[in-house]
């Protein structure tokens, strides 16, 4: 039997937010005939107009950012003061605006006599975008408005615990005056989708969220011969050479471990550190770890809750195994009075003695928990970071920014940083390598996955 509506349980006290109904077969036919209609107008629609609707939608989430961001807290946890994106929003928005002119323009190419030729950026069509919980406005907000200043109509499917974000959000694009149909968000079950993808509904899709999800789709898009762009799981390691600045890298690296409960696709996920440095970079890690406050995230704490009791769970298994096979903690705090019994509260974990054989330093685990290695050398640390199946984001911590740079060359990965983590820059292209994703989004890239070109040859008569 099919599921009808589903909850939103709140990670905060285990509350019922809302009980929101899955959309019918019926709901999504309307819904692809309505984006349909309005495909042929919206490509045709200049730019600057085009821009002039996303830029009113954004008037509009900017002046509800205070209940988005209360929103982004009930849903999946983060602390009140850390959930307002807003900001990220915009200056994403802004980026893709100044871009969108010159990458959107004719190209002419080189002619000869008597032949002109020239090529052209035209939207995909129908697009599906397929989001995350973790930075659920940012997210979402990135991957519509590109589409859209493409000459796109996009069809948002949220998920399911952040869902009354892209409700929000279809009312700041009413709000916009954007044309009916352009824009529209669906409540999608799982089979619906891999359905409707599989069947070619959509010329276009992007996906953000885990690889499991990333590979269904991937699966059905293969089947509906869209090409699909996905950013998916990370295991992102950080290497401490032993001429780094230990205190100042320590937290550096504790926030990137730690910020949103870990709960980023970017967060630091395992840290190597050069072996003549690393029981003191342990001792300043986990001091600085251990002053992290958990708390309620209505009362500005450090970290609030994983995003469910089921995240909890599966996290403290992982945490469990890893110690089970030799493991130490070096670092685990109770998740404090008043607390344990919603189950979602998780305290910073840091664990030392792993080795590269165990889940907790292969798999991703998407929450407040890092191990710790030692390591010989350079060459011994490339061989570990390289040691994955994923490839997000990398980085080296060091204070000769020349050898730092030759060695983030090495590593397999989409980004790369020296002496920074856990940063998605909007000026540079995002995306993984490996089991992490397919293709890029944002800077000079973000209209490639969107377009499709189109090459002009025009012969003049005789």
């Amino acid at each position: 039997m099919t599921q009808e509506s589903f909850k939103i349980i709140s990670p905060v006290d285990g509350s019922t937010l809302a009980v929101l109904p899955y959309a019918s077969t019926q709901a999504v036919d309307e819904a692809l005939s309505c984006a349909r209609a309005s495909l042929a107008s919206w490509r045709r629609t200049p730019l600057s107009e085009r821009i002039a609707v996303v830029e009113r939608f954004l008037d509009a989430l900017g002046a509800r950012r205070a209940k988005l961001a209360e929103l982004i807290t009930w849903q999946m946890g983060r602390p009140l003061q850390q959930a307002d994106e807003f900001d990220r929003v915009q200056a994403q928005a802004i980026e893709m605006i100044a871009l969108a002119p010159k990458a959107l323009a004719d190209v002419p190419l080189a002619g000869s006599p008597g032949i002109r030729r020239s090529m052209r950026r035209e939207p995909k069509g129908v697009f599906l975008a397929i989001c995350a919980w973790n930075y659920p406005l940012a997210m979402a907000s990135d991957m519509v408005i590109s589409a859209l200043l493409a000459g796109n109509v996009v069809i948002l499917k949220h998920a399911a615990q952040t869902a009354l974000l892209a409700d929000e959000m279809v009312r700041a694009f009413e709000e916009s005056g954007c044309p009916k149909g352009v824009f529209q968000s669906l409540h999608l079950a799982h089979p619906l989708i891999e359905k409707m993808v599989a069947a070619g509904e959509f010329q276009g899709l992007q996906f953000i969220g885990s690889e499991r999800g990333g590979r269904e789709v991937l699966r059905a898009s293969a089947a509906g011969l869209i090409a699909a762009g996905m950013e998916l799981g990370g295991k992102d390691p950080a290497y401490v050479r032993a001429d780094a600045d230990v205190e100042w890298t320590v937290q550096q690296l504790v926030e990137g471990s730690f910020g949103n409960s870990g709960q980023s696709c970017c967060s630091v996920e395992r840290i190597y550190v050069n072996r003549d440095i690393h029981d003191r970079f342990v001792e300043c890690f986990v001091d600085a770890a251990s002053k992290l406050k958990l708390g309620n995230p209505l009362a500005y704490p450090d970290l609030g809750p994983v995003v469910s009791v089921a995240a909890a769970c599966r996290i403290a298994e992982e945490v469990a195994a890893a110690v089970a096979c030799g493991a130490k903690r070096a670092l685990s705090k109770p998740a404090g009075d008043g607390l344990a019994g919603t189950g979602a509260y998780l305290a910073p974990e840091v664990l030392i003695s792993a080795s590269h054989d165990m889940s907790i330093m292969r798999d991703e685990t998407f929450g407040p928990v890092v191990p710790i290695m030692a390591v010989p050398d350079d060459e011994a640390a490339m061989a570990l970071m390289n040691d994955s199946r994923y490839g997000l984001t990398a980085s080296v911590w060091s204070r000769d920014i020349g050898s730092a740079q030759s060695l983030v060359a090495r590593i397999d990965a989409g980004t790369v940083f020296v002496n920074r983590c856990d940063h998605a820059d909007v000026l540079l292209p995002w995306g993984g390598t490996k089991a992490s994703g397919i293709g890029r989004r944002g800077g000079p890239m973000a209209f490639d996955e969107l377009t499709q070109v189109k090459s002009f040859h025009v012969r003049e008569t005789p």
